[in-house]
């Protein structure tokens, strides 16, 4: 049987995802990528390279062309943006790419989808209404609590919390929610990561994780419970620790993903350690899904200078963890 392939959705047309897609099937012997088809419009792709494009009309057919062409599943329509320059006629074309990625998956077809990068934005105009993929991914797939991990070659880590201000961290911080992501944590780094046994550190949310509560009382009051009832549950949970302390490479041996209370705690260690190597990976999904830590990067898109690094990395991450969901 010829093996399921990973789907890329098109993401934003106007950006680089088509020079980094194209990239990193150029690189597919080098980086030994898993076999992978694009969901999208081949004549966007033909008229920016000279790789070879073949359309095929279902993923199966993948596999048998991916050694000597890029596959390709058409999307329903005809892109219009240049680059750099967005085109909110495209937005019906890039929900579509997503929504028959994440099919493909749920029926089996597809071993999991990896996104190239959106412009919501433009998405919303036309009455997208989720905050962005992770959420729309998770309707999808009928999934209750996605969870964002950037797991890099260095460290791995999931913010409790994403697009908030500071101020409103505290309030959505709780304890039993804390536990649900920990849980949801913790059987990902065994299944798809095979850490034997998975081994998590909780961040403060507070400086010296608020010195016995001397600087705030969320890390006593929120977080120590949640690790405690994790510990309770058999699972190798600390916490919650000092955030200026844990990241260095001696802190990091002792753990394999850290919990963190808001998105930049979370973010600037792993961007500074592994900034061009960062994946997006949704945790809690019934799907596998990956994508590259970065967006669409008008200013440089039809430039030829954009790196596909992160898009390699979530290509193969996502190969590993379908790979191991396949023999779990």
């Amino acid at each position: 049987m010829s093996p399921r392939p990973l789907l890329l959705s098109m993401g934003e047309p106007a950006g680089i995802c088509s020079e980094i897609t194209l990239a990193a099937w150029q690189a597919r012997r080098l980086e030994h990528l898993p076999v992978f088809a694009l969901v999208g419009d081949p004549r966007l792709l033909s008229a920016t390279s000279d790789v070879p494009i073949v359309e095929i009309s279902s993923p199966a057919e993948a596999a048998g062309v991916f050694d000597v062409a890029l596959p390709v599943l058409p999307v329903s329509g005809t892109v219009r943006a240049g680059p750099g320059s967005p085109d909110r006629r495209d937005a019906p074309l890039v929900i579509e790419s997503i929504e028959r990625a994440v099919a493909a998956c749920m029926s089996g077809e597809a071993s999991g989808i990896v996104t190239n990068p959106i412009n919501k934005a433009l998405l919303y105009d036309v009455g997208f209404r989720h905050p962005g993929h992770t959420e729309f991914i998770a309707e999808l797939s009928g999934a209750e609590l996605p969870v964002m991990m950037i797991a890099g070659p260095s460290l791995r880590v999931v913010p409790a919390t994403i697009h908030l201000p500071l101020s409103a961290v505290p309030a959505a911080l709780s304890t039993d929610g804390l536990v649900a992501v920990g849980r949801i944590v913790l059987n990902a780094l065994k299944r798809d990561f095979g850490c034997q046994p998975p081994r998590v550190a909780f961040a403060g949310l507070n400086p010296h994780a608020g010195e016995g509560g001397a600087l705030g009382p969320e890390d006593g009051a929120i977080i120590r419970p949640a690790v405690e009832q994790l510990r309770g549950e058999g699972h190798d949970v600390v916490g919650p620790l000092p955030a200026d302390t844990m990241f260095h490479a001696s802190a990091r041996a002792r753990y394999d993903a850290a919990i963190c209370m808001y998105h930049d705690q979370a973010l600037v260690p792993v961007k500074t350690l592994d900034f061009d190597l960062g994946v997006n990976v949704t945790l809690g999904l019934p799907i596998v899904r990956t994508s590259p830590d970065h967006g669409t990067a008008f200013d440089i898109a039809g430039k030829g200078i954009a790196r596909a690094d992160s898009l390699i990395q979530a290509i193969r991450l996502a190969g590993e963890i379908a790979e191991r969901r396949a023999t779990a």
